[in-house]
């Protein structure tokens, strides 16, 4: 199996009046690297159409029912990852004293193959 490789990116958090409100990092996984079949079976794009939004908007609207609206933000990182997927020690993470060890993961990660799925 093919180690993955990961990088920072990092974000600048702003309010309304051009102020700093706090600085980002995030953990990605280089998911480019990998290989169908080899580092992941299947991915999924979870798509709506534009009538199928129509519908239910009709079915709400004809039945007088309220509509509420939810953000869920760390979806992605909740999922539980059914392959067996390893990743290089992050930057500035490396153990000095075993450098050639990977990281197995278990939950996904942002930039791999199979995380809409998962």
């Amino acid at each position: 199996m093919k180690v993955v490789g990961s990088w920072w990116v990092y974000m600048i958090k702003g309010i309304v009046d051009d102020n700093i409100e706090r600085y980002k990092a995030r953990l990605v996984a280089r998911g480019f690297t990998q290989q169908k079949g080899i580092d992941y079976s299947e991915t999924l794009n979870p798509i709506i159409k534009q009538a199928t939004v129509k519908l239910v908007f009709f079915i709400v609207v004809s039945r007088d029912w309220k509509i509420h609206q939810l953000d869920i933000h760390n979806a992605f990182l909740n999922g539980v990852l059914a392959e067996e997927v390893y990743m290089k020690q992050p930057l500035g993470f490396v153990d000095f004293a075993l450098p050639s060890h990977v990281c197995r993961l278990y939950k996904s990660l942002y930039g791999l193959k199979q995380v809409p799925r998962a």
